[in-house]
């Protein structure tokens, strides 16, 4: 069964290209930073009726060398017999496409990581008719970021981190970064902010490092997968307003979250969430934001106090 960390795994190198680069860095492999990065259809099934699919096939345009074609695996765990189907990836690929073909095998445990490495030969009688060498990204290769400016600086780097070391002491550290970096980075690059926490939030899931990241990410674990129109309502909004100060910003997230619900919001209502200085109780309602059925039901048991609508206490 294809789960969220497996698609995550081989989806951050289609949506994000730029953690290419570093990652071929770390392998030890020279790639340009300013390589093309072109997405190639990931069906390798023949006129048979046996499905075979790569999880992500790219084209990389190297600056300072000819064309390759970088196929990707998501591997959460050693499978008999997959080393025949990589055999197969490249041995269709190469002739289809008429490119050199690499193999980049991404791993969340070292064992598995282990395992993937190979050398996989296919042969008889001491003679090695084929050899499958795969790439391996894993825990004992992968960067552990720990620092928020380096995190800050490449946020698809630091996420496949957090990936790779999700199972790791190390998680912990990596998620604290990357959070610091987000609200960091907030206001100046939003599109981004809102891809990492998207990111880690489906493939971390309900795993111990899930949990830590919602944790640290405390105002979105408002909307716990509630659906991403609201949790990207939120954040449009806390960009917004967060040059202003945090309680301005998380108001005009409040306001955002009730408009895409689409309720209705009377001037004194605006009032009352925009003037707000309590962080307390403006974390309150943005909490009850994505429930009520009225925006004045925000306020239900709350005191009165500046800008109070008469009767909604």
């Amino acid at each position: 069964m294809v789960t969220s960390a497996h698609e995550g795994m081989h989806r951050i190198f289609q949506e994000r290209p730029e953690v290419l680069a570093p990652v071929f860095g770390m392998l030890g492999v020279p790639l340009s930073a300013k390589a093309t990065v072109d997405a190639v259809t990931t069906d390798v099934t023949e006129a048979r009726p046996l499905e075979r699919r790569v999880d992500t096939v790219l084209r990389i345009g190297p600056s300072d060398g000819e064309d390759f074609l970088l196929a990707i695996e998501a591997q959460s765990g050693k499978v008999e017999g997959k080393e025949a189907s990589w055999a197969y990836y490249i041995a269709y690929l190469q002739p289809k496409y008429r490119l050199p073909v690499l193999l980049l095998v991404v791993c969340q445990d070292r064992a598995t990581a282990k395992w993937a490495a190979g050398p996989f030969d296919c042969g008889s009688r001491g003679w090695t008719s084929q050899r499958t060498h795969p790439l391996v990204a894993g825990p004992d290769n992968s960067p552990v970021i720990t620092d928020v400016r380096t995190a800050t600086k490449n946020l698809p780097l630091a996420a496949l981190s957090a990936l790779a070391h999700a199972r790791g002491p190390e998680r912990g550290a990596i998620l604290e970064a990357i959070g610091s970096a987000l609200h960091e980075l907030l206001d100046t690059d939003p599109e981004t902010v809102r891809y990492v926490f998207e990111f880690l939030e489906t493939t971390l899931g309900k795993t111990p490092a899930g949990e830590k990241w919602k944790g640290i990410m405390s105002p979105v674990t408002y909307f716990p997968g509630r659906g991403t129109m609201i949790e990207t309502a939120y954040l449009e909004g806390l960009a917004e307003g967060k040059a202003e100060g945090v309680a301005e910003g998380e108001a005009k997230g409040i306001l955002s979250v009730l408009e895409v619900r689409g309720i209705a919001v009377s001037d004194g209502v605006r009032e009352r969430i925009t003037t707000c200085t309590d962080l307390d109780l403006v974390d309150t309602w943005l909490e009850r934001s994505r429930t009520v059925e009225r925006a004045e039901d925000l306020f239900a048991e709350d005191p009165e106090g500046p800008g109070a609508d008469p009767g909604q206490a």
